[in-house]
């Protein structure tokens, strides 16, 4: 061995070109139907994500009251499908409820937590997940929709299109846990957002404004590049029946975090008009984000557009961040880390002590306590 290889293996580089969510792995009781090739040539699948609450049932105060009472891992459901659901969300989280620790060895190795294969494996037969089977379709997408179509409920289920698995700078069209999170949290304040104009910041398959548009009087939901826009801007068309008449309108533009400027060119697709610069600067008050901090340019760049974007607006504004604290082992810390994370705080805190004449930042951590509308695993690391 020369000295020269001896000095190339001492700076190992691993690297992997697929990120996938793992959302649809525990879904239960979900067909994941492909549906077309995107522009690139990637699948793209069309999924039913169930509310355990149907929306006309959160329009009542008095039912969130009850929802909440019923404990911390107790859901109201609708029907019988809806607490089939629940029953699941709740024995998914008995079993992902130990915590960070618990993913850790004697030794300090990171065990992966694997998915029950049958029922002797948790000593338990009620405890079995359901399985999930992707369907790759053959025929049209209306036929192969149509006995779909009839086991869902208008009121009650969000369709999203999106992909199973990406490139690292394609993960927008994915869904993510976090996303789930902010939306659960929107329907339980949904008093909160009422007539709210709101923008979404990398809003990827757009899941989360189309929650906020079943509340909101306007969402403007935010990300980079022509396909996933597309892809957005379906999912906000395939929602319409979750939107009040003459309410909860969902606008798709780009933002691009690298650029100071919106795009304002009417040629280009997704861009702003200048009617929607003044809408956006005197009316939003609320922005948010969904797990769009784990690359550290990409979070820095995220800060620098909030710090513009909230000083150009006319009025205070609550942002609303949801991510998922994601472990990783490194060689350069021979440990499990959340560099990802970490790089977040630090740069939070950052902004909260900025001696700005103009703003006042302050952060303050939201509780998980508030009920679960849609079927995933709430882990800690949320």
């Amino acid at each position: 061995v020369t000295g020269r290889e001896l000095t190339q293996m001492d700076n190992p580089t691993f690297k992997s070109d697929t990120v996938l969510s793992d959302v649809h792995v525990h879904c239960p009781n979900k067909r994941h139907l492909m549906v077309r090739l995107n522009a690139v040539g990637q699948p793209v699948f069309l999924s039913y994500f169930k509310l355990l609450c149907n929306t006309e049932d959160l329009a009542s105060e008095k039912h969130l009251r009850e929802a909440a009472t019923e404990g911390e891992h107790q859901y109201k459901g609708g029907d019988e499908l809806c607490d089939k659901d629940r029953d699941h969300v709740k024995k998914e989280r008995e079993l992902t409820s130990e915590g960070v620790e618990a993913l850790l060895d004697d030794d300090g190795d990171l065990e992966v937590v694997r998915r029950p294969r049958s029922a002797s494996d948790l000593d338990a037969e009620d405890l079995l997940r359901d399985r999930v089977y992707p369907v790759i379709l053959m025929k049209g997408k209306e036929d192969a929709l149509e006995d779909e179509e009839q086991e869902c409920t208008c009121r009650d289920v969000v369709k999203i299109e999106h992909t199973m698995a990406t490139p690292l700078e394609d993960v927008g069209k994915q869904v993510w846990r976090a996303a789930f999170l902010l939306a659960d949290y929107i329907l339980f304040k949904r008093d909160t957002f009422r007539s709210c104009l709101v923008l979404e910041l990398g809003g990827g398959t757009g899941i989360t404004s189309v929650i906020m548009g079943t509340v909101a009087k306007r969402v403007y939901c935010t990300d980079v590049g022509e396909d996933l826009l597309a892809m957005c801007e379906q999912n906000v068309a395939l929602n319409k029946h979750l939107m009040e008449p003459g309410r909860g309108e969902v606008k798709v533009k780009e933002l691009d975090w690298l650029k100071d400027e919106l795009c304002t060119d009417p040629e280009a697709p997704y861009s702003w008009s200048e009617e929607e610069i003044a809408d956006l600067r005197d009316h939003c008050t609320v922005i948010m984000a969904a797990d769009v901090f784990y690359d550290d340019d990409l979070t820095d760049a995220l800060f620098r557009t909030l710090y513009r974007i909230t000083h150009n607006l006319r009025n205070s504004c609550t942002v609303y961040l949801a991510l998922e604290k994601r472990l990783n082992f490194t060689l350069r810390h021979m440990d499990v880390t959340c560099e990802a994370y970490s790089h977040f705080r630090n740069t939070l805190n950052d902004l909260e002590n900025l001696q700005d004449g103009k703003m006042k930042y302050t952060a303050e951590p939201v509780k998980l306590d508030f009920c679960q509308f849609l079927v995933y695993e709430r882990i800690e690391q949320l």
